[in-house]
């Protein structure tokens, strides 16, 4: 039987006023939904991330025959985001296999025929989260993702952080456990902050997935050694007032304390820090986050800004 807010959805289906696209492309699943043009999801589905030729289909099919007037996508990467480049819209050089140089946004924009906004995912994420989640009312946060990859995207000054391409904060190097010996798992750089500390790291590394192993196994002080290492550099450089931290590795909430603890030691008396239980917190939109950023990315071209 379908649902109340179907039901509304089919209506203004009917009455002919337009939706919003989103995509929230990740490595391990592409999220796609279908939101009013003031940002109410209405519908939302889960998607594998297998090859384009397996993936992009599907996603298709959930979006034809759905009005929808602007489309969003916040995607995995490294992404080619810079307008004037020929290879706009790109995802360039990923390590998700058959990905490589795949024309993300021409294809949507060839299928579905509407103007496309294009960004990472974690950026879609920090969006959606500065605008309707953990960041609302500030003027600056950050989000990282640490899941099948790790990125972190960030809003300065009320704006996404961009340059000559967007920031790769996932792969930024680090030092070492004394424990621990592992090599890393990152094709391009092996024991880069991803290559050592992202889901697939913590399974190689212990032979089993994280959400397996007990609160009190050493995977989690040494995770939280990376971790509390990689924000204590954006801290450094971009001073966010909040940071907020989601991705499949951090459902698991133990995390938190020993990161925030971790932290504090990393500042010592050089830098006052905000109170550590709201100032390192995880996504108050859950799961939408990117969705929702990518909702708004898409509001945004449709109004022409």
């Amino acid at each position: 039987m379908p649902t109340t807010r179907k039901i509304d959805y089919i209506k203004k289906m009917k009455e002919g006023l337009q939706m919003l696209g989103a995509i929230e492309a990740g490595g391990t699943k592409f999220v796609c939904a279908i939101a009013t043009e003031d940002g109410t999801i209405i519908e939302k589905v889960q998607i594998p991330t297998e090859i384009p030729d397996t993936t992009i289909p599907k996603v298709l099919e959930f979006f034809q025959d759905q009005r929808i007037s602007a489309l969003g996508i916040g995607s995995f990467g490294p992404l080619d985001v810079h307008p004037d480049s020929e290879t706009y819209g790109f995802i360039t050089s990923t390590p998700k296999p058959g990905w490589i140089n795949f024309p993300f946004v021409k294809t949507m924009k060839e299928k579905l025929q509407v103007p496309v906004a294009f960004d990472t995912d974690v950026n879609a994420a920090v969006w959606g989260e500065f605008h309707a989640g953990a960041g609302k009312n500030l003027n600056s946060c950050l989000y990282i993702t640490v899941g099948t990859g790790i990125g972190a995207g960030a809003v300065a000054e009320r704006k996404l952080i961009h340059g000559w391409s967007h920031p790769e904060m996932g792969h930024i190097s680090l030092r070492r456990h004394s424990d621990d010996h592992f090599p890393g798992v990152c094709p391009y750089h092996r024991d880069c902050l991803e290559g050592l500390a992202a889901g697939p790291a913590i399974e190689k590394r212990w032979g089993q997935k994280g959400d397996a192993l007990p609160v009190d196994h050493p995977a989690w002080e040494m995770e939280a050694h990376y971790l509390a290492q990689a924000l204590m550099q954006y801290v450094l450089i971009l001073s966010p007032e909040k940071i907020i931290m989601g991705g499949g590795v951090m459902k698991q909430r133990h995390l938190f304390p020993l990161i925030r603890s971790k932290v504090e030691q990393l500042a010592g008396n050089f830098l006052t820090l905000p109170a550590m239980d709201t100032f390192i917190v995880p996504p108050a939109l859950k799961d939408d986050s990117g969705a929702m950023g990518a909702i708004l990315m898409a509001q945004q071209i449709n109004s022409g800004n």
